[in-house]
């Protein structure tokens, strides 16, 4: 081979691994763009659920027509536990097979039972389309129908 030919062939390749190693790169860009943009969203609900469970004037305005103002900041509060999890869930700091203890773990209180029962339906038209958020949703509505407290109610 002459000189000029692999001094050419080497180029390419170099240029093809730069190439390649600039793809993945820009895909890990992406994908921590998007962790990220989770991240900021997930904080405003958060904040947002940490003064509507904490301000009764706040919930006052939002809360259920049928329902005590007061319970209503409960199951905010309830609600704000379970979006952490899944804010914990969608970064990755869930390890595989953990989010079931998790969700037992939440449903043990009766206010995540309380809130569960009467907004998870809501979460799950929230969730489909996401696998993932269909995954969790699924994974807690089991956790609150496997609770003890859940059996004896439906016996």
């Amino acid at each position: 081979m002459k000189l000029t030919t692999a001094v050419l062939a080497a180029g390419a390749a170099l240029s093809l691994t730069t190439a390649v190693f600039g793809m993945a790169r820009l895909r890990q860009n992406a994908r921590h763009q998007v962790e990220h943009n989770e991240a900021v969203l997930a904080r405003n609900q958060l904040d947002w659920l940490a003064q509507m469970s904490t301000n009764a004037d706040l919930a006052k305005l939002w809360a259920p027509e049928d329902m005590d103002v007061e319970e209503y900041m409960q199951l905010l509060h309830a609600n704000q536990q379970i979006c952490t999890l899944s804010l914990r869930d969608r970064l990755g700091f869930v390890r595989n097979g953990q989010l079931p203890f998790y969700a037992s773990t939440l449903m043990e209180s009766d206010v995540c039972r309380r809130y569960w029962n009467r907004f998870g339906d809501l979460r799950a038209q929230e969730a489909e389309g996401d696998e993932r958020a269909e995954h969790f949703t699924r994974v807690l509505d089991q956790a609150a129908k496997n609770h003890p407290q859940a059996q004896s109610a439906g016996a």
